[in-house]
C-alpha cells in the first residue's frame, strides 16, 4: 500500500517507510517554525500522518483540501511556511536526533516543495476536508521529542508512538 500527498498536477506516492521519513525530516522544522494558528493546524495535519496510529498505507493529504486562510494574505503566508519548513527539514535540521540516515527524502522534499510551489491556494475553504480546525490545532509538545503533537489525545507523539524508539 501506499500513501498519496497531492497537489495541483503533483502526486508524491510514497511507501509506508517512505512516508514515516517523510515526516520524522519535516515535523521538528515545522515545531521549530510554527508561531501562527495556521501553523499549529498543518502541524496536526503532519500527526496524522502517524501510521502507527492511523494504519499502515491510510495516510496522506490534497493541497486542494487545506483551508489556507480566507485572504489572499493568509494564503500567501500559510504557503509560505509550509515552503519554510520544507527548505528548514531539507537541511538537515535535527536530522542527528533521529537515530538514522534519512535514504532518499531529499527527493520527497523536493518533489513536495514542487508541488506545494505550484499550488494555488483555493480562495473558498468550502472544499476544506481533512485539514484540522482551529480547535483541533497541534499545541501540546512532546519534551522528550521537542516536536508538536496531538497530546493529550494520544499517548505521545510521532516519535514516542515509533516501534524502534
Amino acid at each position: 500500500m501506499s500513501n498519496i500527498f497531492s497537489g495541483g498536477s503533483h502526486v508524491l506516492d510514497l511507501s509506508n517507510g517512505a512516508t514515516a521519513v517523510f515526516i520524522d525530516v519535516l515535523m521538528p522544522a515545522v515545531s521549530d517554525l510554527a508561531s501562527e494558528d495556521w501553523d499549529f493546524r498543518f502541524a496536526a495535519l503532519l500527526t496524522l500522518q502517524d501510521q502507527n496510529v492511523m494504519g499502515r498505507g491510510a495516510v496522506g493529504f490534497d493541497l486542494a483540501e487545506f483551508d489556507w486562510g480566507a485572504t489572499e494574505r493568509e494564503r500567501a503566508r500559510a504557503k509560505d511556511f509550509v515552503l519554510r519548513a520544507t527548505a528548514l527539514a531539507a537541511s538537515g535540521h535535527r536530522w542527528s536526533e533521529m537515530g538514522y540516515h534519512p535514504p532518499r527524502v531529499h527527493d520527497y522534499l523536493h518533489r513536495f516543495t514542487t508541488m506545494v510551489e505550484s499550488c494555488t491556494p483555493p480562495a473558498d475553504s468550502s472544499a476544506a476536508r481533512g485539514f484540522p480546525g482551529p480547535d483541533e490545532a497541534a499545541m501540546a509538545s512532546c519534551v522528550r521529542h521537542r516536536v508538536l503533537s496531538a497530546l493529550p489525545l494520544w499517548d505521545g507523539c510521532f516519535l514516542c508512538n515509533r516501534p524502534h524508539h
